[in-house]
């Protein structure tokens, strides 16, 4: 009898990304998500696709019966997104994430793994970001996914589903989505250098970011669905433990470089990973300069 486990939004990058790994470890997969249209034709085949949305609880129970893992991955993503649809964002990542946790609670799922982000540090006066220092999120997409951790800490302690929330530091890799304006600044340098198009800065360059390839972020999720360390709402970072600069970046791909008017974000971002190595016994194994240049040649791009 196979394990079963569930991915809302596993129709989306690091969703599908985890789908692959459990299809590959032998777990009996099911996804959840609204839209697979982007990256229906490269989802496992064994993969079971649901097309449901995640407020809709009594649907989802039905759904998480029998799973022993569900991975929270869904989200309206994207800080400046976020600033222009606080409603909707807010109703899709905080009620969608309680509607998730109330569903694992009914359902008896043992543990949900919750896709947390490091955005939910906001300005701190000192690097790197720990788990201990007081959440100080700058947008709504950085409060809402605070929030979320509230809520999986809360259902921990008052209906008994083990969770644990995993704060990713700017996930990229294979499978990420280039198009639309609130697209990753990897995903829009690659755009860019296909194109030929001078790569835009937001500012002057300076801004920091600890760039995480998501096969470390699947092998984290992967580890903490199983760790018995970990259960009862823990925040733990998922970040390389290293940051460059958005020029740095950008000059990986090469070409020319533009710049446009700052956005409303923290300034810096550096992880300090040594909770996700004590609890979890993860750490990063790819280097930001080969999964850059993975991607360029994913891209044909020299």
């Amino acid at each position: 009898m196979l394990k079963k486990a569930v991915i809302t939004g596993g129709g989306g990058f690091i969703g599908s990304n985890i789908a692959h790994e459990l299809v590959k470890t032998g777990w009996d997969t099911h996804l959840i998500d609204r839209d697979y249209s982007f990256r229906g034709k490269v989802l496992p085949r064994e993969a079971k696709q649901h097309i449901e949305d995640i407020r809709k609880t009594d649907a989802i129970v039905a759904l998480f019966a029998g799973a022993d893992v569900v991975f929270h991955t869904a989200a309206v993503p994207r800080v400046s997104y976020s600033v222009e649809h606080p409603v909707e964002t807010t109703d899709e990542n905080v009620t969608g994430t309680v509607s998730v946790l109330t569903a694992a609670a009914k359902a008896k799922v043992r543990r949900v793994v919750y896709s947390a982000s490091g955005s939910a540090y906001g300005e701190q006066a000192t690097m790197p970001l720990v788990e201990t220092m007081v959440a100080n999120p700058v947008n709504p997409y950085g409060l809402q996914k605070y929030v979320g951790e509230l809520f999986a800490k809360l259902w921990a302690d008052l209906y008994g589903v083990e969770t644990v929330n995993l704060r990713y530091f700017n996930v990229y890799g294979p499978g990420l989505d280039p198009n639309g304006p609130y697209a990753l600044a990897i995903g829009k340098f690659l755009q860019a250098t296909k194109e030929g198009k001078p790569k835009t800065i937001f500012g002057d360059g300076t801004i920091t970011r600890d760039f995480t390839h998501v096969n470390d972020v699947v092998a984290a999720n992967m580890l903490a669905a199983e760790s018995p360390k970990v259960g009862q709402g823990e925040v733990i970072n998922i970040g390389a433990g290293r940051n460059v600069t958005i020029q740095y970046l950008a000059e990986l791909f090469g070409g020319e470089i533009t710049y446009g008017p700052p956005r409303v974000e923290a300034h810096d971002s550096l992880a300090d990973n040594q909770q996700a190595k004590k609890l979890l016994g993860w750490e990063p194994k790819v280097r930001l300069e080969d999964g850059i240049a993975a991607l360029k040649k994913e891209w044909g791009i020299q």
